[in-house]
């Protein structure tokens, strides 16, 4: 499998989990009473991590070898919009689910959510695109 199929792949796997965390996840919060909410958000964060961290770092590492290997203005774009989903969700979602864990909640915790996650959900379709457009 070359490079640019893997990324594909991750790549599409990443849009779909995104697609799922905001129509299905986030919205789904909005059910839960505040100690629901917090003992199911201690297992799905954790749940959660094992999927999407493998993800997002293979995600990353592909588009910096594939950077490297090939370069051009587009790479380096794709490459920018990896590293800005991982921005977003270091600076914004993760501190909006610590909110969540530490029992922090407010009346616009989980519509913060939902709404700033269409964020994510752009620049990942917006990735996505890119690698399945411009593969060789």
């Amino acid at each position: 499998m070359t490079l640019e199929i893997a990324r594909v792949i991750i790549d599409f796997g990443l849009v779909v989990l995104i697609l799922m965390v905001q129509l299905l996840i986030y919205p789904s919060f909005k059910y839960f009473t505040e100690n629901n909410l917090y003992l199911w958000h201690k297992r799905y964060t954790k749940l959660m991590a094992i999927i999407v961290l493998p993800l997002m770092v293979t995600q990353l590492i592909l588009a910096l070898l594939v950077l490297i290997k090939t370069g051009g203005i587009i790479l380096i774009i794709y490459f920018v919009l990896v590293c800005l989903t991982w921005i977003a969700t270091i600076l914004i979602f993760v501190p909006l689910h610590n909110r969540i864990s530490n029992r922090k909640i407010t009346n616009n915790t989980i519509s913060d959510l939902i709404i700033l996650n269409w964020l994510r959900v752009a620049i990942w379709t917006i990735i996505f695109i890119i690698s399945l457009f411009n593969h060789k």
